[in-house]
């Protein structure tokens, strides 16, 4: 039995602060999308929100990526993540 080393990276909190407010926005969209939901608003407009939303979670998620490998660019002793680990995440986005 194969047992997959965990990928790890801590991003610095500061860093973060970009797709903490990517999540903030696409979370407020998603509340829009219930109300647009709960107020019978046509299908088109639902589904174009919720491709908008989709669209921001996946910036926000590729945007993690993107500070994890900068990160391990730069420091790469100080961080147990490979690169097979990292495209994993990476694919798990697409």
């Amino acid at each position: 039995m194969t047992t997959e080393r965990e990928a790890t990276v801590e991003l610095d909190p500061e860093e973060m602060q970009s797709v903490l407010k990517r999540l903030k926005r696409a979370q407020g969209q998603i509340g829009g999308i219930i109300k647009m939901i709960e107020d019978g608003r046509e299908c088109r407009d639902i589904v174009t929100q919720m491709a908008a939303v989709s669209k921001a979670l996946d910036r926000a998620g590729f945007a993690v990526i993107a500070l994890g490998l900068r990160q391990c660019i730069t420091d790469p002793a100080g961080h147990e993540m490979d690169v097979d680990a990292m495209e994993k995440l990476f694919l798990s986005l697409a």
